[in-house]
């Protein structure tokens, strides 16, 4: 009989820490990445029917939610715990954490551990650069960026690498935010413009971005700002009790979304009836819908993230990481020579089960 029939399957894990996310980024190239990313995203939602998907679980604090967010084909799980605390800035930490995993259906045995930070603000930008190639008009080269804290330098970026989009248009609130974003704009060939108000950024957009923290139900948009034949990039309201559009605006346009069980819920749309009419961006990259129909339309891409993003994000990043060499392997799950034995792994030397490569790595540092 061949030996490797009976081979015990590897358990262990392979590690991509976020300091190796962001060599991985480095090493590729930003734009490169977004690219990757939105290929396999475009693959993945073009198998849309071979998933088993569901609206993302999530428990609700006074100032912010964590969320876990599964899908699986045949042969891959995945999830993502991510959380989103716009108050987190003020302790100097990120609003938006996540961390994600892929897994093999067959045995059950987690294949990669990653971080999501990162790769979060890639996929989202990705996510609407897939959109908006079917959504958008093509000649669009303006945008108006609302909100410019974390994912705005993606968005910008994507946009103008994949899209086409030559002039952004910013505003924030916050002022410190968008001298952020405009600083780290200055490498790039984009044309930017700073604005005093959301309505003098549209003025003159092809293409809006609204990508806002906060948890409330804010009307960033209203319909007196839309232009006919605007593309509204709305990712920015993703849970329930969050929005940036006024219902008008949505009422006045074509609306598209990811997984409409999930956008009811959080998204823009939770302010409509349950019978509003929306279009899965699915149907329309499989031909089976209409995106753009014609240079008049305004159209509303009502982002919230789904799980099938995330999965095609982790696959991205696998499979950069091992063209690379990145990340490291680890062991989330013992070694045992007797899988009914889990207690006789108490009696083994204590580094007995980690990988070579991790041992002297894991070694207690000299006293200094």
């Amino acid at each position: 009989m061949n030996a490797s029939l009976n081979a015990t399957p590897s358990v262990e894990t392979l590690y991509l820490s976020a300091p190796e996310a962001a060599e991985l980024i480095r090493r590729k190239g930003l734009a490169t990445c977004l690219a990757g990313v939105a290929d396999y995203i475009r693959q993945d939602f073009g198998r849309w029917t071979a998933f088993d998907k569901s609206a993302r679980v999530a428990n609700h604090s006074r100032d912010g939610v964590i969320e876990l967010m599964p899908i699986a084909d045949d042969v891959t799980y995945s999830f993502k715990y991510v959380n989103g605390h716009p108050k987190n800035t003020r302790a100097g930490l990120p609003t938006v954490m996540a961390f994600g995993v892929l897994a093999d259906v067959d045995t059950g045995i987690p294949k990669m551990l990653s971080e999501l930070t990162l790769t979060t603000a890639l996929r989202t930008a990705a996510t609407s650069v897939v959109a908006a190639r079917v959504l958008a008009r093509p000649d669009s080269q303006v945008m108006a960026l609302i909100g410019n804290g974390a994912q705005s330098e993606f968005q910008a970026l994507a946009f103008h690498h994949l899209v086409g989009i030559q002039e952004v248009r910013l505003f924030d609130v916050d002022r410190v935010a968008t001298a952020k974003l405009v600083a780290n704009l200055r490498d790039s060939s984009l044309s930017v413009t700073v604005c005093s108000s959301t309505a003098e950024a549209l003025r003159g957009a092809d293409i809006v971005t609204t990508v806002t923290a906060d948890k409330t139900n804010a009307t960033i948009l209203t319909s007196d700002m839309i232009a006919p034949g605007m593309h509204i990039n709305a990712i920015g309201g993703d849970c329930p009790g969050k929005t940036e559009l006024h219902a008008d605006v949505l009422i006045g346009a074509s609306v598209f979304v990811e997984y409409a069980p999930q956008t009811r819920i959080e998204g823009d749309i939770q302010q409509l009836p349950a019978d509003f009419p929306v279009t899965e961006l699915w149907e329309v990259l499989a031909g089976q819908r209409p995106g753009r129909v014609g240079p008049e339309q305004v159209t509303v891409f009502d982002s919230v993230g789904f799980a099938l993003e995330d999965f095609s994000a982790l696959r991205f990043m696998r499979d950069a990481a091992a063209e690379l060499g990145l990340g490291e392997r680890i062991s989330l799950i013992p070694v045992m020579a007797n899988p009914k034995d889990l207690f006789g792994v108490l009696h083994q030397p204590a580094r007995a089960t980690w990988p070579a490569d991790l041992r002297g790595a894991m070694a207690p540092a000299a006293a200094h």
